[in-house]
């Protein structure tokens, strides 16, 4: 199956993150594959639901997840789409297709206190790369950003005389943030140790390694599982928790749900919504705290 025409099509008409691309031609090359071994690589006009159905069944056979089978077979889908648009097949032969059930898995957010405790783990040091992490803790909390858009963001995306950064997220949506007075005099004290580096390899980024190089989604990944695992004994610890955090202890403190979606950067409210659960089993124990029927023996 030809592929650079549909990968040029998601970087540029589409504009996937290299991230994203990346995991939509794995599972390309994966249905390739299959196509080869098991119907010796037939025309992909030739294509239909039923060949499909056979790869989602040897995806199932191999254990694969419900939702990993969906994420694969959406991939799969847009390809389709992109040969229908681009006059190479006539139907898609995805049209049809129901995703697999899944259960929704709800993501646990830090505590209040979770966070405190690793921030003042944090507080203790004063080196580059202790500041460094600090910060990149505090932005994660106080913004809501993911952990590409962190890794990414560069100097001049930091307006601290107007207290707010710009944040180019998915498919190049910029936003703007508001930043915390405590968050401004991170990023001053951060500065002022990132310009002692003794070598800089990429002067545009905000975020350098102690050799002055651009850091790496993995570095940031580390940090965050490193200092959480001592404070938290939440399985999962991960840069999206403490996004999912930001977003929840907004809603908990009365925050708008339109006005989270923008800070997110958020296309449509449904995404955001899946932060209200918490903020909902909040409600709930206020309610019951705070009503005087509760407590009424009549």
């Amino acid at each position: 199956m030809p592929f650079s025409e549909f990968i040029s099509y998601l970087e540029l008409e589409k504009k996937f993150s290299q991230h994203t691309v990346k995991a939509y031609k794995n599972d390309l090359i994966r249905f390739n594959e299959f196509i080869i071994d098991e119907f010796d690589g037939i025309p992909v006009k030739e294509v239909n639901y039923p060949i499909i159905r056979n790869w989602i069944v040897s995806l199932v056979d191999q254990q694969i997840s419900n939702r990993s089978i969906n994420r694969k077979i959406s991939s799969l889908k847009t390809y389709f789409k992109f040969l229908q648009k681009t006059e190479q097949i006539d139907v898609n032969p995805l049209l049809k297709h129901k995703a697999l059930k899944t259960s929704k898995k709800i993501q646990v957010p830090f505590s209040e206190k979770e966070i405190n405790e690793v921030l003042l783990f944090l507080n203790e040091e004063g080196d580059f790369e202790g500041v460094r992490n600090k910060l990149i803790v505090e932005l994660f909390y106080s913004t809501g950003i993911r952990r590409s858009e962190l890794v990414n963001l560069k100097l001049n995306d930091v307006f601290l005389t107007q207290d707010q950064i710009k944040v180019l997220g998915k498919r190049n949506k910029e936003r703007l943030i508001p930043l915390l007075p405590s968050v401004i005099e991170t990023i001053r004290g951060y500065l002022e140790l990132r310009d002692q580096l003794e070598t800089i390899h990429d002067p545009s980024y905000l975020f350098l390694s102690v050799k002055g190089n651009k850091i790496y989604e993995n570095l940031v990944y580390r940090v965050i599982t490193n200092y959480f695992g001592r404070a938290s004994e939440k399985v999962k610890k991960s840069p999206h928790i403490l996004r999912h955090s930001f977003a929840t202890h907004l809603l908990n403190e009365g925050a708008d749900l339109k006005a989270v979606k923008e800070l997110l950067g958020h296309s449509s409210l449904a995404s955001t919504q899946v932060y209200t659960h918490n903020s909902i089993a909040n409600l709930k124990k206020v309610y019951k705290n705070s009503h005087p029927r509760n407590n009424d023996d009549n």
